[in-house]
């Protein structure tokens, strides 16, 4: 009885904070779950980081990773079984759990961690019908794509470019990023903006499925076949990274793929490598000579000189908390803190070594490749968040399949209409169904963070 009445009390006095998660008492005693998208060592790093949040704070924490993150929250929701935490890379799926009061909006002495364009503020429809504004999530890592890799003397002019869009239940986002990236450097951010937030066409992205299909057109033809049938990083025998698998010298990706590369492996833009606002598939009008020496400078740690046309996508691994309770909020808080940056990177191997907003890094030491990508990213004119990745989860995954459709046959320009109107059927359906709830995808680098 003693027990029970403390419990009402604690309940009583923190009425004010049930908004941010009801009585914590239950869950300051019981292990705090986390389910997230890293696995098979990838999240080493990140666990490290979680003991030493509990070594500080006391409490027990777990960490659940999967490939299948969708699949396993849906299922995991519709069991009334939500986790603590899940950290996701898809904006578009957290703004789909909002909507369905899944996913908790911040309270204030966290909203600040919601750092654009990672995490924009969302107007959302409580029960009774109010619209009320609120940040829901916080990037927790972030990434820069807008990425070409390829070691450092490669003497080639022409490239052989790698591609694998296998991902298990997501395969296809490699041929997203392919079609995204060429938009927004072809033209532009805003333009970009309007497309992935569904107010204009899909036919606006006519060009850019072209001239990626010109680039599918090297390799003798082959390539598009060789993607589909390959991983985005696994090789055979246990390898990892296309680069190492000696068929290709070319590689465009996330910074992410740092981690199956050493230093001699070194990331260019893509609007330096094919020149912002020109087509045609071909490298920009530079020598080898000139491309090393520009990858020289990043190493550095000297960015590409600033410009409009020095846009990039970022994509990010977003914490949402699905079981509000004191103890769920005060994790999500300690998990964008500098000290929690810290541990994260000192865990990680230097090609791992994590992103932040605001290039946080603490007195971890950076590896050539890494700081040649901080560079980039901290000499960026403007980042966008990954269109795919933004979008309605169902034309998401449209999206995905018609990649895959598409490589089929990439020169067929019959395939191309027929994709592009499908596509375009499912914009509008989500149109008239609301479902374009993110409007700011395109922002200015944001400055220094994680001062906690």
């Amino acid at each position: 009885m003693k027990r029970l009445r403390a419990l009402l009390a604690c309940c009583l006095l923190t009425a004010a904070a049930v908004t941010a998660g009801g009585c914590s008492d239950a869950a300051e005693e019981r292990t705090l779950v986390v389910l997230g998208p890293w696995t098979d060592g990838e999240e080493k790093p990140f666990k490290a980081a979680l003991r030493r949040i509990g070594e500080r704070t006391g409490r027990s924490y777990v960490y659940k990773g999967t490939r299948s993150l969708r699949e396993t929250l849906v299922a995991q929701l519709q069991a009334g079984a939500p986790p603590d935490l899940a950290i996701l890379s898809s904006p578009g799926e957290l703004a789909e759990y909002a909507r369905a009061g899944d996913a908790h909006p911040l309270p204030q002495r966290v909203a600040g961690a919601a750092v654009p364009p990672w995490a924009p503020f969302l107007t959302v429809e409580n029960e009774q019908g109010q619209a009320r504004t609120h940040a829901y999530w916080a990037p927790v890592r972030v990434d820069l794509k807008s990425l070409v890799f390829s070691r450092a003397k490669s003497t080639r002019r022409k490239p052989d470019w790698c591609l694998g869009v296998g991902s298990g239940a997501t395969s296809g986002w490699p041929g997203t990023d392919w079609v995204e990236d060429l938009l927004l450097q072809r033209q532009g951010p805003d333009a970009y903006e309007r497309w992935a937030t569904g107010k204009t066409p899909w036919q606006q992205t006519r060009e850019a499925w072209k001239e990626w299909a010109a680039l599918l057109a090297a390799n003798d033809g082959n390539l598009a076949r060789e993607g589909l049938n390959m991983s985005f990083e696994q090789l055979d025998n246990g390898r990892y990274g296309l680069l190492n698998g000696g068929h290709c010298t070319h590689e465009h990706q996330g910074s992410f793929i740092r981690r199956h590369y050493g230093d001699d492996v070194q990331p260019t833009s893509t609007a330096a490598f094919f020149g912002a606002g020109k087509t045609g598939g071909q490298p920009d009008a530079q020598s080898d000579g000139q491309r090393d020496g520009q990858r020289d400078g990043q190493r550095d740690g000297q960015s590409e000189a600033q410009s409009e046309d020095n846009a990039f996508e970022v994509s990010g691994d977003m914490a949402a908390v699905f079981k509000p309770s004191a103890a769920a909020w005060d994790l999500l808080d300690r998990l964008t803190s500098r000290q929690a940056r810290e541990d994260w990177a000192k865990a990680a191997r230097p090609g791992e070594r994590p992103y932040f907003p605001g290039g946080a890094f603490g007195t971890v030491s950076l590896s050539q490749n890494t700081r040649a990508v901080q560079g980039l990213f901290d000499g960026a004119s403007q980042i966008c968040l990954d269109a795919s990745d933004a979008m309605p989860p169902t034309l998401r995954d449209a999206f995905y399949r018609a990649v895959l459709e598409f490589l089929g046959d990439p020169q067929d320009a019959g395939l191309l209409d027929r994709l592009l109107k499908q596509l375009e059927a499912e914009r509008i359906l989500q149109v008239q169904e609301r479902a374009f709830v993110l409007d700011d995808l395109c922002e200015n680098v944001p400055g220094p963070s994680g001062s906690r």
